[in-house]
């Protein structure tokens, strides 16, 4: 059982998730692939296994990136009035690359809030 004083602040902790990083101590990775969670740090021996994000994640990077495509989606049609298939060729791949690519930062982060809010005193 760590000190309080050895704790990571609520900030520390979801930046260390955010880089994909231990939330506990900031140097080992929680990911051994994409979105495969390691089962403790290599480096503090930190146990992952409690902290399930579940389907948040994916609500989170799904919300960010449905902001962010309608916002331009929606922009785009009342400056430029382009044609369907550019709306679509714009967007579409858009989707995917941001929605794949947030995703494994997102669930860091997720993982790391739980790891706050589970830790006991």
């Amino acid at each position: 059982m760590t000190s309080l004083a050895d704790r990571p602040s609520l900030t520390t902790a979801l930046l260390r998730g955010w880089r994909r990083k231990c939330p506990h101590c900031g140097t080992g990775s929680m990911f051994r692939g994409y979105l495969t969670i390691r089962e403790t740090c290599a480096t503090c021996a930190q146990p992952f296994e409690p902290l399930r994000a579940d389907d948040a994640p994916a609500y989170f990077t799904i919300s960010i990136v449905g902001h962010i495509v309608v916002s331009g989606l929606l922009g785009l049609e009342v400056y430029a009035h382009p044609p369907t298939w550019v709306q679509l060729s714009i967007w579409l791949p858009a989707t995917l690359i941001l929605t794949l690519g947030l995703l494994p930062y997102v669930k860091g982060t997720v993982m790391a809030a739980i790891y706050c809010a589970n830790r006991s005193d």
